[in-house]
């Protein structure tokens, strides 16, 4: 009996059901006429799901399903996801498809129902949004499988055990990079700045062409070839900018599902790959109690990929961040006069008061712009109507924590310090804004 239907099986499904109405034919002489109809019926059901079970449970090999991920995912991105699903049966089949993913994203809904033609292939895609850097363990490809009959159903498992790290925003350093090549980073937000003086490099004398400007005619060079000559001249480059990141316990605090520490670590790739594109060199210091990496500023090109390895690994600590030991290594390490894009968060003006005199160091004998952040939820408090006394009284401590750092701005200036208030969410493109403003006015 088993090699009967095992030679029906390589043909075709209608073989199973012509085997199972002459089984119950077969079965019917042992039944007369007066048996109840009620164990007919139950027969059929046993027949159909001794079928099932054969069919489903003949071909070893069935179902064939593939996981493909990226070999790393971009921190705070979508990153899609592609299931590969491959139907080796001779007959169509009813699919439940379960990926287990990894614990960080406490997804147990990760789920899909599809049917798939004898022969055929369907790919599914859906995307997963990484909140943490590190490594992420992906379980089993679990494909759960019911033929046409739908008696039965047989689970394939697909050990697709891996760890996928989870980099800083890759996806968000590309996307403004092809805007940096192509010339479109106001589509993004970036303000079009229009150059301040002239603060550039001498490139080379040439003949002087209508609407050269008139003052970089080059009287010398007029007189000896008896024809105007004008001086041409090329932005500066090889400044240097380090990202220096704050490590402490203020950078803690989440929005939107990132604490502040990603979103710095997020705008420093940007900005170091965008400065690179400038031709300037991109450099990134991290410190909280004490300097915990300095990687130097350079413009190679394995550079980016220094950046990228060392922001992944970075961790907030709960110490209290110590702004002397800042000063103190760079006064010793960095020896030319740079840009400084800090990235901290000051919640009151007396917070600032306690490091003042640190940055001003800082700020003596480097470029420095201190960027920390608005706290978009106490702005979306602000915005909604008071209505019972305590209402009142909450809005107006919040609108006192907002108004510092206000104040907070306003004190940095009075000490030549530039600073960049921003929400969370536009780091990345009001540090670029900050950065392409000072490249403008000739500061760096």
């Amino acid at each position: 009996m088993k090699a009967f239907f095992k030679t029906f099986y390589f043909n075709n499904l209608l073989y199973y059901v012509v085997a199972a109405e002459v089984i119950l034919l077969v079965t019917g002489f042992f039944f007369t006429s007066f048996e109840p109809i009620g164990e007919y019926g139950l027969l059929l059901i046993v027949v159909l799901l001794f079928i099932d079970t054969i069919i489903l449970y003949a071909n070893k090999n069935g179902i064939f399903g593939r996981r493909d991920t990226f070999d790393k995912l971009s921190n705070g991105d979508d990153n899609p996801i592609q299931i590969f699903i491959e139907n080796r049966y001779l007959f169509p089949v009813r699919l439940n498809v379960i990926d287990e993913l990894p614990f960080q994203f406490q997804a147990r809904d990760t789920e899909f129902q599809l049917n798939i033609a004898p022969g055929k292939n369907k790919t599914l895609e859906y995307n997963v949004h990484p909140l943490k850097r590190g490594e992420y363990s992906f379980g089993a490809l679990n494909i759960f499988v019911k033929s046409p009959i739908g008696f039965v159903q047989r689970r394939y498992s697909f050990s697709q055990d891996a760890l996928v790290p989870v980099y800083p925003s890759f996806l968000q350093m590309r996307k403004y990079e092809l805007l940096a090549i192509s010339n479109y980073l106001t589509n993004a937000g970036i303000k079009k700045i229009r150059r301040i003086g002239n603060n550039a490099e001498f490139d080379q004398i040439k003949e002087y062409v209508p609407g050269d400007e008139f003052r970089t005619i080059n009287w010398k060079a007029t007189a000896r070839r008896n024809r105007l000559m004008t001086n041409q001249y090329q932005d500066e480059k090889s400044q240097q900018v380090y990202s220096v990141i704050d490590m402490g316990r203020v950078m803690r605090m989440p929005f939107e599902g990132l604490s502040l520490l990603d979103y710095a670590i997020n705008a420093s790739l940007v900005i170091s790959n965008i400065a690179m594109i400038k031709q300037d060199k991109a450099g990134i210091i991290t410190f909280s109690h004490k300097v915990q990496s300095i990687l130097p500023a350079d413009r190679k090109a394995a550079q980016l990929q220094k950046i990228l390895e060392l922001l992944y690994n970075q961790k907030t600590g709960y110490l209290e961040t110590d702004f002397e030991k800042l000063y103190a290594n760079v006064k010793s390490k960095i020896t030319q006069r740079s840009l400084l894009l800090l990235y901290t968060n000051f919640e009151s003006l007396s917070g600032l008061h306690r490091q003042l005199k640190y940055l001003r160091r800082l700020a003596k004998d480097h470029l420095l712009v201190v960027i920390f952040f608005e706290n978009t939820e106490l702005k979306a408090f602000l915005e909604q109507p008071a209505i019972t006394t305590e209402d009142v009284y909450n809005k107006i401590i919040a609108e006192k924590l907002s108004y510092e750092k206000k104040l907070i701005v306003k004190e940095l200036e009075k000490y030549g310090i530039h600073s960049v208030l921003t929400a969370p969410k536009n780091l990345s493109v009001n540090t670029i804004n900050k950065y392409l403003e000072l490249k403008a006015r000739g500061m760096i």
